[in-house]
């Protein structure tokens, strides 16, 4: 029998418990918090750029090769495409449920390898980017500028902060852990813009063509060697490397440009028949916060990463940032995905401690005594705490559902310890010693216990199977489950008897009931040092790192540094509660016992009297059985109808904090005609009561 192992052997069963909850300790701090499992299918994204390509040049010469190479890479469900007329183009490619990104984006990188030498030599040369990403936006950042008395304009134009946020922003974002991709918004960024003169370059026989070509062969970065570098004639003294002017950068620069002598050696200039100026490469999106021109940042979260600690670690590399910033400048977070996923986890956070306590509080009021509490609570925080192990190599994360099962699961583990306990008592209320109790409980309900793990595990692990979005949505929830009821069963056959011997050593066998005692007077420390955290966090907390991070909507930081330092401070905070609660519960636990004993008894004769009437109300329901049956019959009926009428639906309606809305105008609309509506739709937005911004990317 595996229990006489362990009963034998009580130093060994608890090691074995104390390596389970070590290993899921460790796991918890490492384990990636969301809403819900990660259910959305992992993306690729390809990206190229084809300067002055229109839309239709784009799919010939670009979209094409790309897609024909990409089209049937394993495991891929679709792919979609889009190219743009500023010469943009991107490609999402969607593969299965649970495919590792990492191989889904070498698979992608081989094929568009393949294609390249297709490709334009300007889109070679610009490059061609494959990333992994998860599919919606993370949160996104929006650069905003003040207002300059002197001139009632904003200091800084949209190009400015576009420019800004690419330079300053993009790379310290991407470098960050859990970050997939930055997208600019609306970007912007710097090019020399030549506006030519049809007029002008017919006059000298010019065309565009020729004007892009020289431009090509005159803006260009070379290396022009060295002077006196070897093998050079006997008494070279110096060796110098020649630097030359490069790309330009000015319009000036641009101006001088030669474009072509005539045979009277006439040069023409190319500001003879342009305009150069510096501008943005491409305006057809603009990015506004609350009818302002900005500069958006929307950052994409990497599949599989921690969502809120990447979020508080971009939040606190923007608190980094701003003092670097121009006077004038300022950013706002107007999209964050996190708080919402912060609540609603820490809700079920909180739901599990309640189901802890009142679990805890219940076993008291019918065990009465502390001993016999110990054990079920025990067994609860093993298979608790165990199981935390198993989702992290599992892949799961801390979410709503899996959480949901640990608080589900709690009542349904805690009977396993229960089962054990009431049995060994029952044993020891007939003249058996403690470990000769145990052995004889342990050999009628080892089979019991192991069965009802079984026929409850049946019930859940089925769903597993189910395929598709909903298989993959459910199934953390009815693995953790049975994990935690797997550790249970297991940790009901070992540690449990091997504690029960100990802790029932000392009882005489036979009626022992004025041998129990409700609490302990340890038990008076350990709430005392429960009360100074709970008092002295929001005092003490900053200074010992236990940071909430309330003021911005962040939590302290994850991984197993930060959660073995916050047990650390936890415990100081705690320690002069402890000391101060166990004296006043040596003086105290005597009366405080003998008023809980007087509310045992009471208890006691409140539940004999419910069982004889429920004892009565069964036996009336034998001898009227049929109506018994037809009541149940009706019962199951309403219980059909009811699920018939009941809406369905997959996931309830939340408020998020935020509206999405698509602006759809004819076909051939200009910027300025698509301005003034979402001018409009700006306006009423920012009216209407409880919103904070609004942000808008026409195009």
């Amino acid at each position: 029998m595996l229990a006489r192992i362990f009963i034998n052997r009580p130093v060994l069963a608890c090691v074995f418990s104390i390596v389970i909850l070590l290993l899921g300790g460790i796991s918890a701090g490492l384990l990636p918090v969301a809403e819900y499992p990660e259910v959305t299918p992992p993306i690729v994204r390809v990206t190229a750029y084809y300067p002055g390509a229109n839309a239709l040049v784009l799919a010939d010469t670009v979209a094409a090769p790309i897609e024909q190479q990409v089209n049937g890479v394993e495991k891929m469900l679709y792919m979609t495409s889009q190219s743009n007329n500023d010469g943009s183009y991107t490609l999402d490619v969607t593969f299965a449920i649970g495919t590792n990104t990492n191989m889904a984006q070498v698979l992608v990188q081989n094929r568009v390898a393949i294609a390249e030498p297709s490709l334009p030599d300007v889109v070679r040369a610009i490059g061609v980017t494959t990333k992994k990403r998860a599919a919606d936006i993370l949160l996104a950042i929006s650069l905003d500028s003040d207002v300059n008395p002197a001139t009632g304009k904003p200091y800084y134009d949209a190009l400015y902060m576009s420019n800004f946020a690419t330079i300053q922003l993009k790379d310290a974002v991407s470098r960050l852990e859990g970050v997939g991709d930055v997208f600019i918004m609306g970007q912007q960024d710097y090019s020399m813009r030549v506006w030519l003169d049809p007029d002008k370059l017919a006059s000298r026989n010019l065309t565009v063509t020729e004007v892009i070509k020289v431009l090509r062969e005159q803006n260009v970065q070379v290396a022009a060697g060295q002077v006196g570098q070897p093998p050079a004639s006997r008494g070279q003294d110096f060796q110098y490397t020649l630097s030359t002017l490069g790309r330009l950068i000015e319009p000036k620069q641009f101006d001088d440009i030669v474009l072509n002598t005539d045979k009277n050696g006439e040069i023409t200039y190319l500001k003879d028949v342009s305009r150069n100026t510096l501008g943005a490469k491409s305006e057809d999106i603009m990015s506004r916060l609350d009818r302002r021109a900005s500069s958006g940042v929307a950052v994409y979260l990497l599949p599989g990463a921690n969502a809120l600690d990447t979020a508080d670690g971009i939040k606190a590399k923007m608190r980094e940032l701003e003092p670097r910033f121009p006077p004038g400048l300022k950013y706002a977070i107007v999209y964050d995905t996190t708080p919402f996923v912060r609540e609603s986890v820490h809700e079920v956070q909180k739901t599990l401690l309640d189901a802890i306590i009142l679990v805890t509080i219940v076993i008291l009021v019918f065990l009465q005594d502390w001993r016999s509490l110990l054990l079920p609570v025990i067994g609860v925080l093993v298979s608790l705490v165990g199981t935390f192990a198993v989702m992290k190599v599992m892949g799961f994360t801390l979410n709503n559902l899996t959480l949901f099962g640990l608080v589900l699961a709690i009542g349904i583990v805690v009977d396993d310890a229960i089962v054990v306990l009431e049995n060994i008592e029952r044993w020891m209320e007939k003249g058996l010693a403690a470990r000769e109790a145990t052995m004889k409980a342990m050999e009628e309900i080892t089979g019991p216990i192991v069965a009802i793990t079984l026929v409850l595990s049946s019930v859940l692990l089925p769903s597993t199977a189910l395929g598709g979005l909903v298989g993959q949505f459910f199934r953390q929830f009815a693995v953790t489950i049975s994990v935690s009821m797997l550790i249970s069963a297991v940790n009901a056959m070992t540690m449990t008897p091997a504690l029960a011997v100990l802790f029932f050593r000392n009882r005489k066998p036979g009626k022992h009931a004025e041998d129990k005692e409700a609490l302990p007077w340890w038990g008076f420390g350990l709430l005392g040092g429960l009360a100074t955290v709970w008092l002295l966090t929001p005092i003490l907390g900053p200074s010992l790192g236990l940071t909430t991070g309330e003021g911005h909507g962040e939590s302290a930081p994850g991984g197993l540094g930060a959660s073995l330092a916050g047990l650390g401070a936890t415990l100081v905070l705690a320690f002069p509660g402890a000391v101060g609660g166990g004296v006043l519960g040596w003086f105290m636990v005597r009366p405080v016992n003998w008023t809980l004993g007087f509310f045992f008894r009471g208890f006691n004769w409140v539940f004999d009297w419910a069982t004889r009437v429920y004892g009565q109300i069964v036996g009336w329901c034998l001898r009227f059985s049929a109506v018994v049956l037809f009541v149940y019959v009706g019962l199951i009926v309403l219980t059909g109808f009811g699920f018939s009428r009941i809406p369905t639906g997959f996931i309830p309606m939340q408020d998020k904090g935020y509206l999405v809305t698509n602006i759809q105008l004819p076909d051939s609309a200009s910027l300025e005609r698509t301005l003034e509506v979402t001018d409009a739709v700006e306006k009423i937005a920012l009216e209407t009561p409880g919103v904070a911004h609004t942000l808008c990317l026409p195009g």
